[in-house]
């Protein structure tokens, strides 16, 4: 299954003109990019730790990522939204990024797929 379908942790949302070709590359790039982003503590990437909730791609290519922490009290929470802005911000096409840190609902275990689980050893 190609992570274009596989978007079960985050909502991916388009409001956009974009043909849908170029929606389905940007989608998958994006995906991609997230997928770069560790959490420094959990050998995990943000994107199968299930910390990203919302992903929209605008008609000016703009990406509106809501993403959140596995607790507020995160040492990273400083540095993980800027991590997320720059990774989205590398694909080619993509325009401004904007990242929104939110608390609710709060992040589970349940949010893993099964790759983060295996990563984590958390059957």
């Amino acid at each position: 299954m190609s992570d274009v379908a596989e978007v079960k942790n985050a909502n991916m949302e388009t409001h956009s003109a974009l043909s849908p070709e170029e929606t389905e590359r940007l989608t998958a790039e994006i995906v991609a990019a997230l997928k770069t982003v560790f959490d420094p503590e959990i050998p995990a990437d943000i994107y199968e730790l299930g910390l990203i909730y919302k992903v929209e791609i605008s008609d000016e290519r703009a990406v509106e990522v809501t993403m959140t922490l596995t607790t507020p009290n995160c040492p990273a929470a400083g540095e993980l939204p800027t991590q997320v802005e720059n990774a989205v911000a590398s694909v080619p096409g993509v325009g401004v990024v904007n990242v929104n840190l939110v608390w609710e609902p709060a992040w589970s275990p349940d949010r893993m797929s099964d790759e983060a689980r295996l990563v984590l050893n958390m059957w």
